[in-house]
């Protein structure tokens, strides 16, 4: 191992330790590349295994000049494709890479990113998927509302000015005749989107115990219909913008969540979190 490499490892196991100070529960996560700070907000993409795609996703941040505006952060669940090797990420400006070595998939890369960003004093956090879906061209909008006060900012295909391209059926039903009213509904909020992860968030309501997203109930799936249930529940600011999201006219679906079983486990997640046990 050489010296740079301790160096992360040590800064990792640091950073660990001072969630641990705090309460939080974080996976434990590795430290490939880390720099400085030198934005207000920064980037969190979650992915694994997403090869080219992830590679595309930074070629369109890069082309938009967001890697000026704010630091990029990626959180690996363990991928074995070499999309993520030294070589591979070399030429893209990120501001790290953590690789998650505990256990969980989706929430748990997000408890690493989000601990991450947020013991580096980052004062909002945008997420989007490292499959190359979403189009960041609207990620601008995500720092205005963060900029205006809002607290929670999802994006939203179905609105005006949205694009949803491709959709498969089965997700299309599940979202618009299932996931987002019932979520609207327990909520209060108006939400017309919500399985997708590119999201905005304030540190002010990540840091919030009454929100509480640093415990290990939060594995797969969860903390996203648990956001955007207790968000409006507390009373914090939220919004939707217009996006695009686009699935591959070839009927290849780049998703984690497949078929009935995955969407059966989306909606079992959502009714948990509607009826309040995802709550501290």
């Amino acid at each position: 191992m050489d010296q740079q490499q301790q160096t992360h490892n040590a800064y990792a196991a640091e950073l660990l330790a001072l969630a641990q100070g705090k309460g939080w529960q974080v996976p434990v996560f590795n430290l490939s590349l880390y720099k400085d700070s030198v934005t207000r907000y920064c980037i969190v993409i979650p992915l694994i295994n997403e090869g080219q795609r992830i590679h595309s996703l930074l070629r369109r941040i890069h082309s938009l000049q967001l890697d000026q505006v704010a630091d990029i952060v990626l959180v690996d669940g363990g991928s074995s494709d070499g999309s993520l090797t030294p070589e591979a990420l070399h030429g893209h400006r990120l501001c790290a890479l953590l690789t998650k070595t505990g256990p969980g998939g989706l929430s748990a890369q997000l408890r690493c990113g989000y601990a991450f960003a947020l013991l580096r004093g980052y004062a909002g956090i945008v997420t989007i998927d490292g499959n190359n879906k979403d189009d960041p061209a609207s990620m601008r909008r995500f720092f205005e509302c963060l900029d205006s006060g809002f607290e929670m900012v999802q994006a939203s295909r179905f609105i005006e000015g949205g694009v949803a391209e491709n959709t498969p059926l089965l997700r299309w039903v599940a979202i618009r005749a299932l996931h987002a009213p019932v979520l609207s509904l327990a909520s209060g909020f108006h939400w017309t989107d919500t399985t997708q992860g590119y999201r905005a968030y304030s540190a002010t309501m990540l840091l919030d115990s009454k929100v509480g997203i640093f415990r290990d109930i939060f594995l797969d799936y969860e903390l996203l219909a648990y956001l955007s249930y207790r968000a409006p529940k507390l009373g914090y600011k939220c919004l939707e913008v217009p996006t695009r999201r686009s699935y591959p006219a070839d009927g290849a679906v780049p998703t984690k969540i497949g078929g009935w079983r995955g969407n059966a486990r989306l909606l079992s997640t959502l009714y948990r979190a509607c009826f309040g046990k995802f709550n501290p």
